[in-house]
């Protein structure tokens, strides 16, 4: 389950639910990139050692054959539905090109791509006994790999360097996922409902959507736990103990849900 927070200010906080896995790899790439990408703003040596952690979690994720395919079709797809509102009234003409422009530039940069996602970091052996390394409790400490040690302690611009240049290469594989998951939670229209005693059920009749989107108010204490596949829908809300286990909650819970889908 992905959980999107808004920003400080915002009033509610909505989980998200994805029904297959092709979405759930879109999602858990998208969190990564995003980690990285603030990381990758800080200066200290520790910050960009989570930034390395997290482009070795990028390499293993985006690990499928077919993802990069899979995004392609999706694009193209997406393109070709786009084109369909050409000399619509009722459609921004300027607003839909920058949106064909924006897809075909990412499709474009997708097949630019040579190899295997992230083939650049596993060609290098250095890079590489630092991975191995990073999956043992503790196992990068100084004595371990004295070469990173050395790295960690070198400028802050030298290792940003660094960073970029490992990370570019993935770059297309971040922004087409982004226009996809973009244009997923754009689709239908949110429904207000209540959990009755703090239970909720929903027949989907072989409903083929991709993805469910939870919303709360942020400051309401429930938690939703959600299972669904095509057939049902079933979500249990839970609330925080003073230790922030879920507990059972017999609440009435009111939430708004969007079922999304391509």
């Amino acid at each position: 389950m992905q959980i999107s927070v808004p920003e400080p200010g915002g009033s509610v906080i909505t989980y998200e639910y994805p029904f297959n896995e092709r979405i759930r790899t879109l999602l858990r790439l998208e969190d990564l990139f995003q980690k990285a990408a603030v990381f990758m703003q800080r200066d200290g040596s520790q910050e960009h050692h989570v930034v390395l952690l997290t482009l070795f979690e990028v390499l293993d994720v985006a690990g499928r054959a077919d993802l990069k395919m899979d995004l392609i079709q999706e694009l193209e797809r997406q393109r070709q539905s786009l084109l369909g509102f050409r000399n619509n009234p009722d459609i921004s003409e300027d607003a839909l090109s920058g949106a064909l422009y924006e897809i075909e530039q990412a499709s474009a940069a997708l097949l630019s791509m040579n190899g295997k996602i992230g083939q650049h970091l596993r060609d290098n052996d250095w890079l590489m006994s630092i991975k191995s390394r990073a999956s043992i409790p503790g196992g990068v400490c100084e004595f371990d790999l004295p070469s990173y040690h050395y790295w960690l302690h070198q400028a802050p611009d030298v290792r940003h360097d660094a960073l970029q240049a490992w990370l570019q290469p993935m770059l297309p594989l971040r922004d087409a996922l982004a226009i996809v998951l973009r244009l997923l939670r754009a689709s239908g229209h949110p429904e207000h409902y209540v959990a009755n005693n703090g239970a909720f059920q929903l027949m989907l009749g072989g409903s083929a959507s991709q993805m469910v989107r939870i919303s709360l108010k942020l400051h309401a204490p429930y938690i939703p736990e959600i299972s669904a596949n095509k057939y049902a829908l079933n979500i249990r809300f839970t609330r925080p103990d003073s230790d922030h286990r879920p507990r059972h909650c017999d609440n009435d819970v009111e939430f708004d849900m969007l079922f999304c889908n391509l």
